[in-house]
């Protein structure tokens, strides 16, 4: 079968012949229908998270996929030849991006019935990590004021999204290309990060979802009202800043978790829209790889088999 492959640290991952795998005790194989690309991979295929996630060579790219149980391993029970879920693998394993994975039965979850079975791999890290840092760390209430910014990103649109579920008022950063595609989401306000600084643009914000880092973090403490929060994505915030000016930050630090994405596929099937980018066929995975390294995907990259 064909993968697309880390090969070694700081080199661009490749398509690669590898044998198809064989589910072991406990573990299930399926036939990859849709596997989406998040900046993890790029950040693992870089070798900087390697004290987290740490890989061995040749190493499959990918812990987001959606597909059909192919065959089951022994002892495992209450999922049947053809049955269609969802999974994310733990990110030193990989192995989404290919046209078969071998994954344990207890991480799959029902794929949802409203979304295409291949763009439902968007929902395993992007919407779940959203679904973590708005129902589970900022608890967002109805009435309150929310900065997400990079609505139109692959996390960001789902926090946008959670967000209004929430009965938050929703402000996001975008450029303006992407400015309709976040006010569909339910963004009450946009700022265009390209002509404007954020903080002439809202204050008095109750939650900031920051995925962006850097700058953008130190300076959304200036829109946050007393006793705020921030809530980071991409690495830990600076607590201590936080602190001294009477607000609180948190890092959020997503872990696969099947539980978590069950309860992310009931909203899905409740109305949960994936904003999709580009969707590539495998023989293309290594320049999809690349477009994503580039940070200016809309929404998710969903590679087919």
């Amino acid at each position: 079968m064909k993968a697309l492959q880390y090969t070694a640290y700081g080199h661009s991952p490749v398509v690669n012949d590898i044998p198809k795998p064989v589910p072991g005790p406990g573990e299930v194989l399926v036939r990859v229908a849709g596997a989406a690309l998040n900046p993890l991979d790029v950040k693992i295929g870089g070798g900087y998270v390697q004290a987290y996630f740490p890989i061995t060579f040749p190493s499959t790219v990918g812990t987001d996929l959606a597909g059909t149980v192919e065959q089951l391993g022994s002892g495992v029970r209450g999922w049947n030849v053809g049955d269609a879920v969802i999974t994310r693998t733990d990110p030193t394993v990989g192995g989404a991006v290919a046209e078969y994975a071998v994954v344990p039965a207890t991480s799959l979850v029902p794929a949802p019935t409203t979304i295409p079975l291949e763009a439902a791999a968007g929902l395993a890290t992007a919407a779940a990590t959203a679904w973590q840092a708005v129902s589970e760390i900022a608890a967002l209430k109805s009435g309150q004021k929310v900065l997400v910014h990079a609505g139109a990103g692959g996390v960001g649109s789902f926090v946008v999204q959670l967000a209004h579920r929430a009965g938050a008022h929703v402000v996001t950063t975008a450029s303006s290309a992407a400015a309709e595609i976040v006010r569909k989401l339910g963004a009450d306000e946009v700022i265009d990060y390209t002509s404007v600084d954020f903080r002439a643009a809202v204050s008095d914000v109750d939650v900031v979802v920051d995925s962006v880092g850097g700058e953008t973090e130190a300076r959304s403490l200036d829109v946050l009202k007393p006793g705020g929060l921030l809530v980071s994505l991409p690495v830990p915030p600076d607590f201590e800043r936080a602190a001294a000016r009477g607000l609180r930050a948190e890092f959020v630090f997503h872990t696969s978790d099947a539980d978590r994405l069950a309860r992310v596929v009931e909203v899905a099937n409740e109305g949960l829209d994936i904003v999709i980018d580009r969707t590539v066929r495998l023989s293309g995975a290594a320049d999809a790889f690349d477009y994503l390294a580039q940070g200016h995907a809309k929404g998710k990259v969903i590679v087919q088999p």
